[in-house]
């Protein structure tokens, strides 16, 4: 009887070992992000090392194309999680039912950032890090064209500038997208755009990919770049010889992980969400090639001297807070708008913004009242818009930039109408730019 007490009690041992065994999450988990290898790599290389019965399987989209992606696989999903910086792409997912609720179990997880809340107050995204948008520009090559150091976002827009910075389509980068939004919303419709064209007069390119502006900074091809912070740090902890600001006008929000509905190996991007919030996944981001702001507060007591505090420095307390639902609203007619208005039209958006700027230095050096009235209608049909704030959120615009066949003839219809507006307003403001510059020379 004891020898059967003792097998059965060892049998019922190893019963219980198999079933934990079988329920440890083990294969691999697949993750679309925006992020580059250079913030992808560490966490994979760690997770893997903390769960060798896990693979992470990175598939690379920026945020607009995973969302769209996660949208269409839906009947057959194969995807577990989505990782991304911006928090309104999280919340079109959301309001699709494309994401899994869940409550992490990790502590010590910051409540907001800013005034912005790190989780979903629903429990379907999860803040892991935050993240700040300005300015970064190389010192170097600074010095060299005798350009000053800027602080806000209209220093980009003085004539110093002139071709000296790049930024991001906003329709390819969802971090430059928040940006733009948080000009928007920070300065006002009208007057935002205003700041927004005016910089862009001074633009060098628009590029497609968020990596190629600090990536043109770093190696000197251009001055100064709009991007989200973590690329200026990990940049300065490589030694290149770059700076950054965070303008008065500008937002700190959380960058987000979520765990797709359906998920193939729902029990690994649980496992996943884990790790990262943990202090070991939260100690990642400090490594020199990330650089981002954990959203666990202990952490920042190992991070570098000078680290940026989000939680403590007091100007990311005065910074505003982001309307993610209005930027959910209009996130399409806001990305078109910019390349309607800017990306595509940017060489005549150039040359009137070179003409007012050679004919405002000839009205300082030989004051011309009917010069600087042409110069002020100039900037104005620079600064003019083709829709309103209210227009732009509209159900009948929204509903253009659907996606969708039976609308996609309206989508292209505003797309024209607003290039067009924007080419004939450019060419009247070169045009007002060049005779006040007869009349004040």
């Amino acid at each position: 009887m004891f020898r059967t007490i003792i097998v059965g009690s060892f049998l019922g041992a190893l019963g219980f070992t198999s079933l934990a065994i079988a329920q440890a999450p083990a294969g691999k988990v697949t993750v679309v992000t925006s992020f580059s290898k250079d913030v992808t790599d560490p966490f994979r290389n760690a997770f893997q090392k903390a769960n060798p019965s896990l693979t992470l399987d990175v598939q690379n989209r920026n945020t607009n194309s995973a969302v769209k992606f996660i949208e269409e696989t839906r009947s057959n999903n194969q995807i577990d999680l989505m990782w991304a910086s911006a928090p309104d792409a999280f919340e079109v997912l959301k309001g699709k039912q494309l994401l899994m609720k869940y409550t992490p179990k990790a502590k010590g997880i910051a409540e907001k950032v800013g005034s912005y809340p790190v989780n979903d107050k629903d429990g379907f995204y999860f803040g892991f890090a935050a993240s700040g948008y300005g300015i970064m520009w190389n010192e170097r090559y600074a010095r060299a064209n005798k350009l000053p150091d800027p602080k806000e976002w209209q220093d980009l827009a003085k004539p110093v500038f002139y071709d000296h910075v790049s930024i991001s389509a906003p329709s390819r980068s969802g971090t430059t997208h928040l940006t733009i939004e948080a000009i928007l919303q920070g300065e006002g419709w009208d007057k935002g755009w205003r700041t927004v064209k005016e910089m862009a007069g001074n633009f060098r390119n628009v590029t497609d990919r968020s990596f190629g502006v600090p990536e043109a900074v770093n190696s000197g091809q251009v001055g100064v770049g709009i991007v989200i912070d973590f690329f200026a740090f990990s940049a300065q902890a490589a030694g290149f010889p770059v700076k950054f600001v965070y303008p008065s006008v500008t937002t700190v929000v959380p960058a987000n992980i979520g765990i797709v509905a359906n998920a193939p190996n729902a029990a690994g991007a649980q496992a996943f969400v884990e790790f990262i919030l943990s202090p070991a996944g939260q100690e990642v981001l400090l490594e020199p090639g990330i650089r981002r702001l954990p959203v666990n507060t202990d952490i920042y007591a190992k991070a570098p001297a000078g680290y940026p505090n989000p939680f403590k420095d007091p100007q990311f307390q005065k910074m505003i807070m982001f309307d993610v639902d209005k930027s959910e609203a209009r996130t399409a007619p806001v990305d078109t708008l910019f390349d309607q208005l800017i990306t595509f039209q940017l060489e005549p958006l150039k040359g009137a913004t070179k003409a007012i700027h050679e004919a405002e230095a000839a009205i300082a050096r030989k004051p011309n009242a009917k010069a600087a009235a042409l110069i002020t209608e100039a900037r104005d049909l620079i600064a003019a818009m083709p829709v309103s704030e209210t227009q732009a959120a509209s159900a009948e615009i929204r509903g253009a930039f659907t996606g969708s066949k039976e609308k996609g003839a309206r989508q292209s219809e505003l797309e024209q109408q607003w290039a067009a507006f924007a080419r004939e307003r450019y060419t009247q403001a070169k045009a007002k730019a060049d005779e006040a510059l007869k009349i004040a020379r």
